[in-house]
């Protein structure tokens, strides 16, 4: 099968639809499929080295996000891309991005007459609330439904958000999950040097969160959650990883937590198997692949029972799910497992366990199918147009 990937991030830039795209497309790669890449190219403006492995790439003007300037959205390029599958067309176009790189790429691909399937990364009606413009939710979740409905499937992460989407009149959908690299999350990474540099021994519990530093992971709940857990147990450590535009309020509110910044993956695995606790206040998250990630490298994750979560946690055996929005629960929950050692490492054993069964061959086994599917859809729904 051809297939041509348009998404508006890949790496290095690290994010949830980059990592599951590269994941994705290494799998893909390895049963012979033959992968074309439609992208923005880099701030810088240049184009960067084409992407390893794939048969053609395509890279296209993009522009920053106002007041977010780390995420690029792409810009319209149709007759860019109708030339690049009339020499070379795909048998499908899956669709990472319902920006204007995605519509464009709807467009192109609907004249032609090749399927479409589309992803849903992003809840982006979410982010309208926490950007102050909730008032546009509605409106933009209208414009969603019209571009995905307009697709031969759509793939989401979760039932949970496949029956939510289904309330609001999206069709064709299917549930894709998301899985773990097993060989590079892993408890036996723990490392008693790192634990020291934290200022902690074995007996002493360290709580770390890993995300993105913005507006949307609901990081004042986190910056509650780590000041009451500090006053339960004063010998425990906090570790921040990530980096974004919330950084510097939340360091100078939490002056006594290690704050990292962007590592790398190796540094990551070892932060991860390093920890004790995870806290996940974050509900904008349609998977977040941070809480399986947590919980292969054997830690009690704390979060709501929501995405990700509510596929994997089973509370009070693997971690600790409360509901949606109940803040003083979360909380709640975090500052009594923080006092249980026995408790968190019996729960955190048990994650290990759970996580092994979210495998990227199975997943990438689901994607493969849907995109088959679409292929056969009748002819009549994917013959040439003027969109």
């Amino acid at each position: 099968m051809r297939i041509c990937l348009v998404s508006e991030t890949w790496a290095p830039e690290i994010n949830g639809v980059a990592h599951t795209l590269m994941q994705l497309s290494r799998e893909l790669r390895e049963r012979g499929m033959a992968l074309q890449l439609i992208r923005p190219q880099p701030a810088n403006g240049s184009a960067s080295e084409p992407t390893p492995g794939m048969q053609a790439e395509l890279q296209v003007r993009g522009m920053a996000i106002p007041g977010y300037r780390a995420v690029r959205i792409g810009l319209p390029a149709g007759r860019r891309m109708r030339c690049l599958w009339q020499a070379q067309r795909p048998d499908v176009v899956y669709l990472a991005t319902q920006g204007p790189l995605g519509w464009s790429a709807r467009r192109a691909a609907k004249r032609l007459g090749i399927p479409l399937v589309a992803g849903w990364h992003t809840n982006f009606d979410h982010y309208c609330g926490d950007y102050g413009v909730p008032w546009l939710a509605p409106l933009l979740m209208r414009g969603l439904r019209h571009f995905h409905n307009g697709c031969q499937a759509t793939l989401v992460p979760t039932r949970q958000q496949a029956n939510d989407l289904a309330g609001h009149g999206f069709e064709r959908l299917e549930v894709m999950g998301r899985g773990i690299d097993q060989e590079r999350f892993s408890p036996g990474l723990r490392c008693a040097e790192l634990r020291r540099s934290w200022g902690v021994d074995e007996h002493s519990p360290v709580a770390l969160h890993v995300g993105r530093l913005a507006a949307e992971k609901n990081l004042t709940l986190l910056r509650e959650t780590l000041h009451v857990m500090r006053s339960a147990r004063p010998d425990m450590a906090q570790v921040i990883v990530g980096d974004g535009p919330a950084r510097r309020s939340l360091e100078k509110a939490l002056p006594e937590a290690h704050f990292t910044g962007f590592i790398s993956p190796e540094a990551l695995a070892r932060h991860y198997a390093s920890a004790d606790m995870f806290l996940f206040p974050s509900l904008s998250e349609t998977w977040g692949n941070v809480v399986p990630e947590a919980m292969a490298s054997g830690l009690a994750v704390v979060a709501y029972r929501h995405a990700a979560a509510a596929e994997l946690i089973d509370s009070g055996v693997n971690g600790v799910t409360v509901t949606a929005g109940d803040a003083e629960a979360f909380r709640d929950a975090a500052v009594a497992l923080c006092q249980q050692p026995a408790r968190y490492a019996q729960m955190g054993r048990a994650a290990q366990l759970r996580s092994q069964t979210c495998r990227w061959p199975a997943i990438a086994d689901k994607f493969l199918s849907v995109l088959q599917q679409a292929r056969e859809i009748d002819h009549e729904t994917t013959r040439p147009c003027r969109i």
